[in-house]
């Protein structure tokens, strides 16, 4: 039960209970699907069929920017599946990378071959393509390009092993920085945003970074299980033979290092993401591009020095996740989210990690970042233990029976 995780957060419980009462349509609010044509509400449906972390924000877009960025996800999410399906021969991937961002423009092309979960974007890509050729050329160019950039870099990771700390870089890059790129320009294609935001490169490249860094962090152990390697070997090779070696009890010490070395790498991108957000004006592309991003960031927080990275699945708690979505409205808010897990990093800085210097250096950058225009107020909630007991048995009662008496039909958010 999602609220006994949150048991000791207060915050966190009050925010479930107030996301279920409906303060989720504060950030996701309910889309107009009857003035959709079928194709189009068709591309909604694979959307939240496809993503759980990404679906509400992008729902959540103002305009027409709201289904150029729809299509833009499925394109790049078709792209991918192509990518992570181990059962299409290389002689035949590598022509479908390169190729796909010319599949956009004929309008009976499909590929039913794919194994992956998601093969549905793959197998009915006739509806997402045509959407695409009703979108704007101004938004259709933007797509296209980005998939023509994608899909040669997916090719030349594809029997290429990430080596360096700078080729960890790159194919983060390809994969994630040009996604930050492609809807930097959609922002500024509709005019939301001001053209800089589209045109620096840099700024939007680091914020795919940092979320791409974070989520081969976190999944360790899957893309280990499923025989992906996504950590560099730069990295690793300073404490294993080998990096499935991290996975064995008796190499924790090794293993700790070397996650703390990965996350003090992503750490540095936060800055950039600071700069990025302070640029934006328009409330919904404010929220799309925060929510993600403090999500990273407390993601990367739990992972520190975390030896569940190693075991299992590390994730925020749901109530965790809703508070964020809440409160990264702004940001003031974001600013001081982010010092708060800047502080909580450092306490676990150990004395003898081989890290340590470098993770006091970006955390002292950050936390003055986030210090630059005024002191932040505190998040922390300093509640009596009567108060505190009173509270969590009146939400969790409360809790229990909002889910005994909600309709089958009502929205709850996509996890993350």
């Amino acid at each position: 039960m999602d609220i006994l995780k949150s048991l000791g957060h207060p915050e966190e419980i009050y925010n479930l209970f107030k996301f279920k009462m409906g303060g989720c349509r504060a950030v996701m609010p309910k889309l107009d699907y009857e003035s959709m044509s079928e194709t189009l509400r068709t591309c909604y449906v694979y959307l939240n069929q496809t993503s759980r972390s990404f679906a509400a924000v992008i729902q959540a877009l103002d305009g027409e920017l709201r289904h150029a960025v729809c299509i833009f996800y499925l394109v790049l999410r078709a792209l991918d599946t192509v990518e992570d399906d181990m059962t299409i021969p290389l002689e035949k991937k590598v022509p479908l990378l390169h190729d796909f961002h010319t599949f956009l423009y004929e309008p009976d092309w499909c590929f039913t071959e794919s194994k992956e979960k998601d093969r549905q974007v793959l197998e009915d890509f006739p509806s997402i393509s045509v959407e695409f050729r009703n979108l704007g050329q101004e938004y259709q160019d933007v797509i296209s390009d980005i998939c023509h950039r994608m899909g040669f870099g997916m090719a030349e990771f594809l029997e290429k092993k990430v080596g360096t700390m700078q080729e960890w870089d790159k194919y983060c890059h390809y994969v994630a920085g040009l996604v930050g790129v492609g809807l930097s320009r959609l922002f500024s294609a509709s005019q939301l945003e001001d053209p800089e935001v589209g045109r620096d490169t840099e700024l939007a490249n680091s914020m795919g970074l940092f979320l791409q860094k974070t989520n081969i962090i976190r999944d360790y152990l899957e893309d280990q299980q499923e025989g992906r390697v996504f950590w560099p070997q730069e990295a690793w090779s300073q404490f294993a033979s080998h990096v499935e070696d991290f996975a064995q009890p008796q190499n924790l010490s090794s293993a700790l290092a070397c996650l703390n070395l990965l996350v003090t790498d992503a750490l540095r991108h936060v800055p950039d993401v600071i700069a990025y957000l302070s640029r934006l004006r328009n409330q919904s592309v404010f929220n799309f591009c925060a929510i993600p991003q403090v999500m990273a960031i407390a993601t990367l927080s739990a992972c520190y020095n975390n030896p569940q990275v190693f075991q299992g699945v590390v994730k925020i708690r749901k109530g965790q996740a809703v508070t964020l979505m809440m409160e990264a409205t702004n940001m003031q808010a974001v600013q001081s989210i982010i010092a708060q897990y800047t502080q909580e990093i450092l306490q676990k800085v150990s004395l003898s990690d081989p890290s340590r210097d470098k993770t006091l250096c970006i955390l002292g950058v950050i936390q003055e970042k986030t210090l630059s225009k005024t002191a932040l107020p505190s998040r922390a909630h300093h509640l009596s233990p009567f108060y505190l007991s009173a509270a969590m048995l009146l939400a969790a009662l409360s809790w229990q029976y909002l889910s005994a008496t909600q309709s089958p039909g009502s929205t709850d958010m996509q996890g993350s």
